[in-house]
């Protein structure tokens, strides 16, 4: 009996995998399909958008750009932005706020602009889906980028010397001379010094502000033309409105509500997709 246990321990220990080591990168990634809608990663350090906001489920292991999953963490997803970014995420129903660093791909479901860790949605005073703004800092998340691998690295050369009669003069009394001309850093050089760093740890620091829901409505694209946008309208049941400069310039944008609850919201947007539309969010202004 006590040899069966102590195989059985032995055999549970040799099973066991070790947890992978977090090596965290600079990572945008290929267009992906999730929650029946299609997004398209992409370098933005001006993002100012507002939508619907999830809670993550608790997981371990690494997230998309390599650092380690955390749900106590000041931590969220984003579908599209570059990873590592810092954004302010803002409860629209409670108006708490708080800084956030972005390092995973998500949430699936469609209709979510962003997904925050359990902790986060905590001293956010939410406990479901809730109606978020999110700003993103542009300055915090280049340098929560910068040095990363993962990042090009362009070339430096050094610019062409043309003709030119010189001579080496000797350093003056006291002054410390170099053992020849300095060396121009190789591409490999360059790439060789970033490394992967540990991640910058933010605080629980929620700020205060003033509670402004918004309404919700379905987006389903922007138009040059009426006519094409009146015909997308009619296919989710929304409208078609002018929007930006008139003249030729003039666009149209298809929405649909707006909707009173998030659930509303969700039920719209399951029956654009059960339609076949393609390229649908839910927007809250």
């Amino acid at each position: 009996m006590r040899r069966a246990l102590l195989a059985a321990l032995l055999l549970a220990s040799c099973s066991q995998t070790p947890a992978p080591t977090p090596q965290p990168r600079y990572y945008l990634g290929e267009p992906y399909r999730a929650g029946g809608l299609w997004s398209y990663p992409r370098e933005e350090f001006g993002l100012d958008e507002s939508g619907i906001a999830a809670i993550l489920p608790p997981r371990a292991g690494l997230t998309a750009n390599g650092e380690a999953a955390d749900p106590q963490g000041m931590l969220a997803a984003h579908r599209t932005l570059q990873l590592p970014a810092i954004v302010t995420v803002t409860n629209l129903d409670n108006g708490r706020s708080l800084r956030l660093r972005v390092h995973d791909r998500g949430p699936d479901m469609a209709g979510r602009i962003i997904g925050v860790s359990r902790r986060a949605a905590t001293l956010l005073g939410a406990s479901g889906p809730f109606r978020a703004r999110i700003v993103l800092d542009g300055q915090a998340s280049r340098g929560a980028i910068d040095g990363l691998a993962g990042q090009s690295v362009l070339p430096i050369q050094t610019a062409p010397v043309g003709r030119v009669d010189r001579e080496s003069l000797a350093p003056p009394p006291g002054a410390r001379g170099g053992t020849g001309p300095a060396a121009t850093p190789s591409r490999a050089a360059a790439e060789s010094a970033r490394v992967a760093r540990e991640p910058e740890r933010l605080p629980e620091q929620v700020m205060q502000g003033y509670a402004n829901p918004g309404r919700i409505w379905l987006e389903a694209g922007q138009f040059f033309r009426r006519d094409l946008a009146q015909a997308q309208a009619a296919r989710i049941g929304g409208q078609a409105e002018p929007f930006g400069p008139g003249g030729r310039q003039q666009q149209w944008r298809v929405r649909a509500g707006p909707y009173g609850s998030i659930a509303e919201a969700d039920a719209a947007l399951a029956r654009a997709l059960a339609g076949g539309q393609p390229d649908l969010r839910l927007a809250v202004e």
